[in-house]
């Protein structure tokens, strides 16, 4: 996560809340949020029912099959006057959709014992959340014992892909809600009740069938945007390796056992969701979920595919990773490298800004998006084409998960050289508030700070007035001077979590890591490698070599995981390790520590459920304002053109409508469309392009505050190879509200036909 514009933000905070406090005190809580939420409850695992009227037993024949299921459902949640989650700009407000968000779900299972399955979800979101995690397993309760029987806290993963474009104000603590004016339940609804869709796609559609697992380089995709914290690891370490950043995409690929029909593929991949730049204001799933909607698109009706194919492009040790290949450059008169060091550009950071392949082009990166996205894309399909030559078949009848909550405040272990070590609670370093060369930061932070800050003075008054550290506190976080003692902070509630989520999944040899923060590679490179070692050590996987891949940020955002060579460096990535420079080595040793509950006998005792976090939904502020209403200008009604289309456009051009508007966010048309592209096609208009597609963009803005009037510009690029003589029109589907009686009407806006000429 990139924080362009905390430092603004928080310094406003810091008064803001004092003032809140205030009215608080003097009048009550200002309007909150309230829901029917989850309330944590040991998981129930008794069950009295078969999923097979005569599934017979594990043989040498049915090991290697188990219970296989994907769904995929849309929760793009408000597209407009919501605050942008990912750069924590207070100023990036979205106000239109380039393409659609999805929760893609894929369910393992074992075909004897129904409680031995687990559900990973990859999110087109900034990250996974305690909250939303909350409501999606309210919501798999609310279905019925046949889900709440075998869905619950210990197999529920809930990733997200990271992009930096998608509404925010979904958050459980406080610390980004700061930027978005708070929590908003439609925002927050619509993840939830998508995600507990596509879970019910994939339990419905379970179906008897094979993994397997295969992988390739991506080597154009990626770079590491913090180099010179990667190289404070140790020289040795580093010569085991290639590259600085991991290159390797790994595939599972969902196979059905009748039919032979492939039902999806669920990738890891580690590049930074930030190819959309902090100027954009449209939604997108960015890099990852444009190379998802390729790879589906792409098989598409092709015998060898199964109906309702998914394809999840999830996110790996991502935490030094940009998908800025060019590398970073001082956007000022000089053009050159950023320094090295501390990505400055002559000792300031805000000009130092990362480029993609297209960076030239003034489109807010969607060109450099598409291009990093397709690249992800190309290299995945290749594979799949050639995955029964290579694959390697997941084998062996064991499905195991197990989830654990962790408070880190003050978790004491063994250090791996012998000593007695412990974490802290959450703080952020000043480093943390220079952002990266994917979005720099404000005032004059500046990464790799270790010593003391030379920042604006300001914030020496404000960080005492939100928190000031104790020594014990300081002395714990050594090697990071402390901005935000984040951790320590709990009014008006909990700014960050310190409790965070220790979960693994198995299937045969492939041990899947939930990561709740964002690894680092040489960070992820490790955790990995210590549960590989410690699974043959178990002997787990018999003869076979443990496969073990990573995927986060998950269940509850911790933001980042470097080593502890790296936080020594101070740059981002180590400013953002909340619990100090022992974080990643907790979480290998609660990973460990765990990983025997996996073996294929079922352990005597549990797991340890662990201290469950708070959950912030009840309890959030909310300052967004709801929408009024909405009014048509005088003699015009809803869903008119202001702005026709041309008759005649030439492949390659972009064609736009403007309509009389309404605003969004009365009805998310969630698994429909905003704005569609419609072809005349046999004497009858069909459905050429909808919200899914990369070239259609729906765009919303407000004309007047007081009159309640807005309007609608629908765009669309014509592909270069456009059919000439082929005839199109732009649909527009909306709702307004109504002033006074707020009743919500649906309406729709058609454009005259034009013709690719």
């Amino acid at each position: 996560m990139t924080r362009t514009h905390l430092a603004t933000a928080l310094g406003a905070a810091g008064v803001t809340l004092f003032l809140v406090y205030q009215l608080v005190f003097s009048f009550g809580l200002p309007r909150s949020i309230f829901l029917n939420v989850y309330q944590p409850v040991p998981d129930t695992l008794s069950f009295s029912y078969p999923l097979f009227s005569n599934p017979g037993k594990h043989s040498s024949q049915n090991e290697s099959r188990y219970l296989l299921g994907v769904g995929k459902a849309d929760i793009t949640g408000p597209v407009v006057e919501i605050n942008m989650m990912g750069y924590a700009d207070p100023n990036q407000i979205g106000s239109g959709l380039r393409q659609r968000l999805y929760s893609r779900a894929f369910i393992v299972g074992d075909v004897i014992n129904p409680k031995d399955r687990f559900v990973y979800l990859v999110l087109d979101t900034q990250s996974g959340d305690t909250a939303i995690r909350y409501g999606i397993l309210e919501g798999l309760r609310e279905l019925g014992p046949q889900y709440s029987a075998v869905y619950g806290q210990h197999n529920v993963a809930v990733t997200g892909t990271h992009s930096h474009s998608g509404p925010g104000a979904w958050l459980n603590y406080l610390l980004p809600q700061i930027t978005s004016r708070g929590f908003d339940k439609q925002s927050y609804q619509a993840i939830v009740d998508g995600a507990v869709l596509s879970i019910k796609k994939a339990h419905d559609g379970l179906t008897l069938g094979q993994l397997s697992f295969g992988s390739t380089e991506v080597k154009d995709a990626n770079i590491n945007r913090s180099l010179f914290a990667y190289l404070a690891n140790p020289l040795e370490e580093r010569q085991r390796y290639e590259h600085d950043v991991d290159k390797t995409l790994t595939m599972l690929r969902f196979q059905r056992v009748e039919d032979g029909l492939n039902l999806g593929v669920l990738t890891w991949f580690p590049v930074h969701g930030t190819s959309m730049l902090g100027n954009n204001t449209l939604i997108s799933g960015d890099n990852k979920g444009v190379a998802a909607s390729l790879f589906e698109k792409s098989v598409k009706d092709r015998e060898d595919i199964a109906p309702g194919f998914v394809a999840g492009f999830s996110q790996a040790n991502v935490g030094d990773t940009s998908p800025n290949v060019l590398g970073a450059y001082c956007e000022d008169a000089s053009g050159t490298e950023c320094n090295f060091e501390d990505s400055t550009c002559g000792g300031k950071n805000e000009p130092c800004h990362g480029r993609g392949p297209f960076f030239r082009e003034k489109d807010q990166g969607a060109s450099s998006c598409y291009e990093i996205g397709r690249r992800q894309f190309s290299a995945a399909k290749e594979l799949f084409e050639s995955f029964d030559e290579t694959k390697i078949p997941i084998s062996g009848p064991t499905v195991r998960s197990f989830h654990s909550f962790q408070d880190f405040s003050n978790f004491t272990f063994e250090h791996p050289n012998g000593s007695t070590v412990n974490t802290c609670p959450a703080a952020l370093g000043y480093s943390f508030a220079a952002g990266t060369t994917d979005g720099p930061g404000a005032f004059d932070f500046k990464q790799n700070n270790t010593g003391s800050p030379n920042a604006n003075p300001v914030w020496s008054v404000v960080k005492g007035f939100i928190h000031e550290p104790s020594e014990e506190q300081k002395l714990c976080h050594h090697g990071k001077p402390i901005l935000l003692d984040v951790g320590e902070i709990k009014n008006p509630y909990l700014w960050t979590p310190n409790i965070a989520d220790i979960q693994l999944f198995r299937v045969g040899q492939l041990f899947v890591i939930v990561s709740p923060g964002e690894a680092t590679t040489m960070a992820g490179r490790r955790w990995k490698e210590a549960l590989a070692s410690s699974a043959r050590s178990l002997a787990l996987t018999e003869d076979k070599d443990p496969i073990v891949v990573l995927g986060g940020p998950a269940n509850s955002y911790t933001h980042y995981i470097s080593t502890e060579e790296e936080y020594g460096i101070q740059r981002y990535e180590g400013a953002s390790t909340l619990y100090g420079p022992h974080t990643l080595n907790a979480y290998i040793n609660l990973t460990l520590r765990y990983l025997p509950y996996l073996a294929s006998r079922h352990p005597a005792t549990p797991v340890p459920v662990g201290p469950f976090p708070p959950n912030n939904v009840n309890n959030s502020f909310s300052f967004i304002r709801g929408v009024f209403y909405d009014r048509a200008p005088f003699l015009k009604n809803f869903g008119d053109t202001v702005v026709e289309t041309p008759l005649n456009v030439a492949p390659g051009s972009t064609v736009m409508a403007t309509f009389v508007g309404a605003n969004p966010r009365n009805d998310l048309r969630l698994e429909k469309s905003y704005a569609v592209i419609e072809q005349y096609f046999n004497g009858a208009w069909i459905v050429a392009r909808d919200d899914s597609d990369w070239d259609l963009i729906f765009e919303w803005r407000r004309t007047n505050s007081v009159l309640g009037t807005s309007e609608v510009d629908i765009s669309w690029h014509v592909p270069s190879l456009g059919d000439p003589g082929t005839s199109y029109r732009i649909k527009y589907y909306g709702a307004a509200k109504m002033a006074g009686s707020g009743a919500i009407t649906q309406f729709e806006g058609t454009s005259r036909l034009f013709i690719i000429a």
